[in-house]
């Protein structure tokens, strides 16, 4: 928009704090449903490309997804290479599965999303992100990820993915310790999780009371946060979690030559060997954040 166009509220998508907004201009809306939990739209933007939004939070946009899937899968992929088994609670939008299926030695993916509405709105409006939620190793269940996990049998999954939204509504409960006690029991001894953490600038409280809920629970060793710049998201910086249950290290036993080669084979957006590394190299004020607790 120049400076010469007149500012209509009504094209425009704030998310925002009570201090922090981030603005994004939308064409139409494309889709619109109430469901128990919350309200799911999805608008056409002019510069992102399509848009999810729950409760009018931005869930993601066809122009910078890639950047928060791809760290989110590729990174515990490539530190342990006998993941055979996946449980991913959330991932409404599909984002998360579609970089899992790239990996041919994974056996099966069980996703846990509590609101089928978001799972039908992606299907049908962002091909390109849900691009994968039917394929074949997918078991795809509408369900509380909560309950799933609470009941889950011990040492079922070498990795487990909570792709969560805010800590708001139903999405409270997977940021809990009670949570991570039965995510902890349902991994294998060698098992792996990874976490949407939170951003430290602009969701500062819930990503260190986060962090402290994760080191209670697997051990401030085996706890490892790591940034993506996600522009679409307010402040840019993004924190998602790294934890093992056995001391698997995201930068010490990380198989780089695999990633090269799979990142080239791929043609990944966003992850590669490099930012792999470079993504748990936090600024001091973050290190500062999770180091005074």
């Amino acid at each position: 928009m120049t400076n010469t166009e007149e500012f209509n509220p009504s094209e425009w998508i704030i998310d925002r704090d009570g201090n922090i907004a981030l603005s994004i201009r939308f064409k139409e809306r494309l889709f619109c449903e109430k469901s128990p939990y919350q309200t799911v739209e999805v608008f056409d933007t002019y510069d992102r490309g399509r848009m999810l939004t729950i409760d009018r939070i931005i869930m993601c946009t066809e122009v910078d997804e890639a950047s928060y899937h791809e760290m989110l899968v590729h990174v515990p992929m490539f530190t342990n290479s006998q993941i055979s088994d996946v449980l991913v609670i959330g991932a409404g939008d599909g984002g998360t599965i579609r970089e899992l299926v790239r990996h041919e030695d994974i056996r099966q993916i069980t996703m846990v999303e509590i609101d089928e509405v978001v799972v039908r709105a992606s299907k049908e409006f962002l091909p390109t992100i849900s691009s994968a939620l039917n394929h074949p190793k997918l078991k795809l269940l509408i369900d509380d990820g909560i309950n799933f996990v609470r009941e889950a049998a011990d040492n079922s999954y070498d990795l487990i993915i909570i792709d969560s939204s805010d800590p708001v509504g139903p999405a409270e409960g997977l940021f809990t310790k009670s949570f991570y006690q039965d995510v902890y029991r349902c991994l294998r001894p060698d098992g792996l999780v990874t976490v949407q953490s939170e951003s430290p600038s602009f969701n500062r409280k819930a990503f260190v009371e986060l962090n402290q809920c994760l080191k209670q629970v697997f051990g401030k060793e085996r706890v490892h946060p790591y940034l993506a710049f996600i522009p679409m998201y307010p402040s840019g910086i993004w924190s998602l979690t790294y934890c093992s249950k056995k001391g698997a290290h995201p930068i010490q036993d990380f198989n780089r030559d695999r990633a090269i080669k799979f990142a080239q084979k791929q043609n990944l957006s966003y992850y590669n060997a490099d930012i792999h590394q470079a993504s748990f190299c936090l600024p001091t004020y973050i290190q500062k954040m999770i180091t005074n607790d």
